[in-house]
């Protein structure tokens, strides 16, 4: 495996003309942090017990915490867990005007539900104090116990109010998929406070599997096929109804590609003509929930092996306006944006994945005059 290396001198020089909002920047807990924010009856149950999860080891032994090879600070800390190296070598020579944190911590598969709800408004409290008030660029996601809808919303009725949190935070390896009942409760909370939902890469805390065959033998299986885990949300999603009782709902899946969007929603539509009636709530074709209510990131984008190939796939999916910039830092599979697209691409549509995407999507402010 090959960690990226950025290459500061070539990135200075292509480095977009316009400002860029990336929608996946991961801010690591180091130990103790969540301390100051627990309270003493789950302080004390956290150093005791710690976490319950089904999950082994997320990511290989050789890059700790899924980190590229220059990611480390200086500080000591975990890649990801220093803002000021974060900002030194991320946010100021990309030029990043917004940055999205999305913080993969334990509190979302916990087997003890309480405790994840602790962890889970600990961690919110944390990104506050720590990250979102000390950088106005910074805004974050709600990380919420999402195996307890009623815990779930009741995080997100806590930190709505905080217009630094401009989505909710879910995790793309859960018990069942995410149209299931249990989770609306966590989408009728969204939908109250006018916040998307994100839908980032991982989890499997819960013990579930990422592929329909059973558990994958290596790392390149699992992050490969992560992206039938992302498949199933969608059908889940679309069938279930949530559109029509949620009209505003918003989605973005987060790391998980986008090449297989236009073959599931050709394939939801043709199966949907003959087996409608056991979907009568449904109003409309698949697709056009898909166009209404779906966005997705550019990190890991697919690069086809014939360079047109990437601009196909935009046509088919009507454009390039439900596509967000995405860099994963600091992780190893980490996307500059000087390098992101291997083909060229009109200046304008440039401007839109970069930036105006992810602005409108995340009612983020208008771009400042020059």
């Amino acid at each position: 495996m090959t960690n990226t290396v950025l290459d500061e001198g070539r990135a200075k020089d292509r480095t977009p003309r316009f400002p860029i909002i990336d929608c996946d920047i991961h801010n690591v807990i180091s130990p103790g942090s969540l301390d100051p924010y627990l309270s003493n009856r789950w302080l004390q149950h956290h150093r005791t017990y710690g976490s319950r999860q089904h999950t082994g080891a997320m990511y290989p032994k050789g890059s700790p915490g899924a980190a590229r090879a220059d990611a480390s600070p200086p500080s000591g800390l975990a890649a990801g867990a220093d803002l000021g190296f974060m900002q030194q070598q991320h946010l100021d020579p990309m030029g990043v005007e917004f940055g999205v944190l999305n913080c993969l911590g334990a509190a979302s598969g916990q087997l003890n539900v309480e405790y994840g709800a602790a962890l889970a408004s600990a961690t919110n409290d944390w990104q506050v104090d720590e990250w979102m008030d000390q950088d106005d660029r910074l805004r974050g996601g709600i990380v919420v116990p999402m195996e307890d809808g009623d815990l779930a919303a009741r995080e997100i009725e806590r930190r709505a109010d905080n217009p630094a949190f401009i989505q909710v935070l879910l995790v793309a390896r859960t018990s069942a998929p995410l149209g299931d009942r249990r989770y609306w409760k966590i989408y009728e909370a969204a939908s109250r406070h006018d916040l998307p939902v994100g839908v980032h890469f991982g989890g499997g805390a819960r013990g579930v599997p990422v592929t329909a065959a059973g558990w994958p033998s290596y790392y390149l299986e699992d992050h490969a096929v992560m992206s039938t885990a992302f498949q199933a949300h969608v059908t889940s999603l679309v069938l279930s109804g949530i559109f029509d009782r949620l009209p505003n709902l918003r989605i973005a899946l987060i790391e998980g590609g986008f090449a297989w969007l236009p073959s599931l929603t050709w394939r939801l539509d043709k199966q949907w003509k003959r087996l409608r009636s056991e979907v009568p709530a449904l109003r409309r074709r698949p697709s056009d929930y898909i166009g209404d209510h779906f966005w997705f990131t550019t990190q890991p984008i697919e690069e086809p092996h014939r360079r047109g190939d990437l601009a196909k796939v935009f046509e088919h999916m009507g454009g390039v306006d439900k596509v967000m910039f995405s860099t994963d830092y600091p992780h190893w599979d980490f996307d500059s944006p000087t390098h992101a697209f291997q083909e060229r691409i009109p200046t304008a549509q440039k401007e839109q994945i970069y930036s105006e995407n992810a602005r409108a999507f995340y009612r983020l402010p208008a771009r400042k005059p020059a």
